[in-house]
Formats: C-alpha cells, sequence, structure tokens
C-alpha cells in the first residue's frame, strides 16, 4: 500500500480526504456509517460568534450534476461549539478544522481568538460571507479584502490558519497571493459558485434567497483550472475541492497541484465516497509505483 499521508502546515493527516465544511455537519450522523478516522480530517460546520437559524426554506435545490444551497450558516454558536462538540470530535482520531465565519472584521477576529484558545488543530477562514459594512459584498472577492481580513485575522490565531476562497472572483491566483502575503498557513478553493434557478410554472426562483452556492460535479473542471493556477503561485499548501466524486477525480485534483483534498457534495448521494476513494487512490499509486501520494501533487504535463 502506498503512503496516503500529508503534511499540511505542519499537521500531519492520516490521508488526504477532508471532509468539507457544512457537509457532514459535526460528524455525528456519517459516525453511524464508519469511524471518522476513515476522513484524514473534518472541516467542520461553519460557525459564527452567535447561533444562527439560516435562511427561511426552501434552501436546497438539485439542479443538473449538482445541486444548489443557500442554508445560510445555520449553526449553535462557538461557545456550542467549543463545549459541546468539540470534546467529541477530539475522540474521532482525526485532524479537526474549525471553519469561522463573520459579518464584521471584529467577527472573525473574536471568533478566532475563541477558537484559538481550544485544541482545534487548524483554523479554516470562510471569506465567502457578505461584509455587512461593506454593502454585503464579500470579504474574499478582491486581493485588497482578502489581505485585509487575513491580516487582521492572522494576529489573533495561534493554530495553522487556512483561507477558503471564493471562486467569484477576477483572479483567484492574485487573491491566492493577497492571502499568502497576509499570513496564510494555506489556501482552500474552490468555495460554491453563485448560482439561480427559476420553477417556470410559478415564475419564481426555487430557492427562497433567489441565489445560492453551487456545488457537486458540475463545478469540478473550474476548481481544477483554478487549483493548478493557485498551485503555480503560492508556495503554501493548497486544498483542492469542488465537485470531487471518485477517485479518479481525486488523483485528478491533485495532479494539478491539490497537497490534499476536500469531499463535500458527494456525501449527500453516497455517504460511502470517503472510502471508495481512499481505496482507488491507493490503488492507482500503487499500479503506478509511486510509494506516496506527495509524489502525485502537481505533475499534469502541461507542454
Amino acid at each position: 500500500m502506498a503512503d496516503l499521508s500529508v503534511n499540511i502546515a505542519g499537521v500531519e493527516f492520516s490521508n488526504p480526504i477532508i471532509a468539507a465544511s457544512g457537509t457532514i455537519g459535526f460528524g455525528h450522523e456519517y459516525g453511524e456509517f464508519y469511524p471518522l478516522s476513515v476522513f484524514g480530517g473534518i472541516s467542520c460546520k461553519g460557525t459564527t460568534l452567535k447561533e444562527r437559524s439560516g435562511n427561511p426554506p426552501p434552501r436546497i435545490a438539485e439542479t443538473p450534476m449538482g445541486m444548489l444551497n443557500a442554508v445560510g450558516l445555520q449553526n449553535p454558536g462557538v461557545e456550542h461549539f467549543i463545549n459541546v462538540e468539540l470534546p467529541w470530535l477530539k475522540k474521532q482520531n482525526t485532524v479537526i478544522i474549525a471553519n469561522a465565519a463573520g459579518s464584521t472584521e471584529s467577527d472573525y477576529c473574536e471568533i478566532t481568538e475563541l477558537l484559538s484558545s481550544t485544541d482545534v488543530d487548524m483554523i479554516e477562514l470562510n471569506i465567502s460571507c457578505p461584509n455587512v459594512k461593506a454593502g454585503g459584498a464579500q470579504f474574499g472577492t478582491s486581493p485588497k479584502s482578502v489581505e485585509k481580513i487575513t491580516s487582521a485575522v492572522r494576529k489573533y490565531c495561534k493554530r495553522p490558519l487556512i483561507i477558503k476562497l471564493s471562486p467569484n472572483v477576477e483572479d483567484i491566483a492574485a487573491v491566492a497571493k493577497a492571502a499568502e502575503f497576509s499570513g496564510a498557513d494555506a489556501v482552500s478553493l474552490i468555495n460554491t459558485l453563485t448560482g439561480m434557478r427559476i420553477d417556470i410554472n410559478t415564475r419564481r426562483p426555487v430557492i427562497k434567497n433567489v441565489t445560492g452556492g453551487m456545488s457537486g460535479p458540475a463545478v469540478f473542471p473550474v476548481a481544477v483550472r483554478m487549483v493548478y493556477q493557485v498551485k503555480r503561485a503560492v508556495s503554501i499548501p493548497v486544498i483542492g475541492l469542488g465537485g470531487i466524486s471518485t477517485w479518479q477525480d481525486a488523483v485528478e485534483m491533485i495532479m494539478a497541484g491539490a497537497d490534499a483534498i476536500q469531499i463535500g457534495t458527494v456525501l449527500f448521494t453516497d455517504p460511502y465516497a470517503p472510502l471508495k476513494i481512499s481505496e482507488g487512490l491507493d490503488g492507482w499509486l500503487d499500479m503506478h509505483d509511486m510509494e506516496s501520494v506527495t509524489e502525485l501533487t502537481g505533475t499534469v504535463i502541461t507542454d
């Protein structure tokens, strides 16, 4: 068997497969299928300072080769995460990544400071949230805004810091470089693309929020392209996600430049996807006489 372990910003993962934030909650339901240690890590449900009930329904809709969601960061708040969820998660023998979200710069700083005082292994910053003090523009839409929020949070973050990048930008490489310059220890990408569907019988959007985040296999080629570009722009680790559904997708994403991967939407249709991806990835590496998955990273040939 090949060595599937990877090191991301000094944190050891038993394998490169991470559960993407918002797709398995805090892991309880999936823990009924298998030990959560099948994941190299878990990026937990996006957490805010206070409890959020999320957006009104309907807030999830199927699309061809994917789904739209506008859940609205429904979560029990950071105190509940720290006091109730984290102690249980730390017993699951996997890397625990807290995903932090906010509406203002001070929100991000405060929640990061609170999480840094716990034994989470890493903190992933969701910068695709609307900045209420900037007219609702996302924190992650420009290199300048990414530099500003990353620099602010870095002062309070005592854990390895992952910046989760939005694909809804003009130049993803420039945004990634801004994150690296401002103190990010790693970047993860892509977050969801903005999408919309309309019910032709009612003439109304199919989700109450009108637009939502598009995820699933349909976005995979966009994610591969962006990971490829970012890997060539930064020297920090790159975590690739967006539509990964099979072990073949995992191989392709790692070839593009991902040091680790996250899987999400596929878990709604196939809870056993991490087991299948791990087995398939290991088999492919053995077939190509590779001793470690790290040998595969960034090996795409473009000339």
